[in-house]
């Protein structure tokens, strides 16, 4: 365990009495930022403490007080050390669109957490897709309609071809793209195009006999 770096007395002072110095706490979460958890709610709001949790551990946001999991600098810090952070910032902050694209960039999945109006936002999925093609799921369903950013998705992860829109799932690019990532996507192709496939690799075979 990391704590153990700054000795177990301090962590243990930290866990059972919640009264330990700033300077104890600040020792404590730059060897391992969850360690914020055992802070008193004070230093919980404290920004230098919080600061220091989340340039080691970007999930140590989750224990911040309220306002500070509002607060902007800190937030973008935790969310360029572990993207899934964004889950625990403020609504506002979750709308911002810096601090949207630095969290996508890091985990692409992290779009679930964002504001409506982002999950409509091009260069945002985009960046998310690229990270991650899973987190096509997340998208507004006019972005899972765009070619470009399902094409994006499939070549990271072929399996994204079923949060396609229905008329992607029948183009033929995005279909063959998402089938050389993964060959297990068939069932997301259109049956009509299925049909179109077989046919050209029925009469393949028949013209090589």
């Amino acid at each position: 365990m990391k704590w153990l770096n700054v000795g177990l007395s301090v962590w243990r002072k930290i866990n059972d009495n919640d009264k330990s110095t700033k300077e104890e706490v600040i020792k404590a979460v730059k060897h391992y930022g969850g360690d914020l958890e055992y802070a008193s709610k004070e230093l919980r709001g404290d920004r230098e403490v919080v600061m220091e949790a989340v340039k080691d551990d970007g999930s140590a946001l989750q224990y911040a007080s309220e306002e500070l999991k509002n607060d902007r600098e800190v937030v973008l810090q935790a969310v360029r050390e572990y993207g899934y952070a964004l889950k625990y910032a403020s609504e506002e902050l979750r709308g911002d669109r810096e601090v949207v694209l630095e969290a996508v960039k890091v985990w692409g999945n992290a779009l679930q957490y964002v504001s409506e109006e982002l999950k409509n936002d091009r260069e945002v999925v985009l960046q998310a897709v690229r990270e991650y093609g899973h987190a096509l799921k997340y998208a507004s369903e006019e972005l899972k309609n765009d070619r470009e950013v399902v094409l994006e998705a499939v070549k990271v992860w072929g399996n994204a071809l079923q949060y396609a829109s229905e008329e992607l799932k029948n183009d033929r690019e995005v279909v063959m793209e998402a089938v050389r990532q993964n060959i297990d996507v068939w069932e997301y192709v259109s049956y009509e195009l299925q049909l179109e496939i077989v046919n050209c690799w029925a009469k393949s075979v028949e013209a090589n006999k």
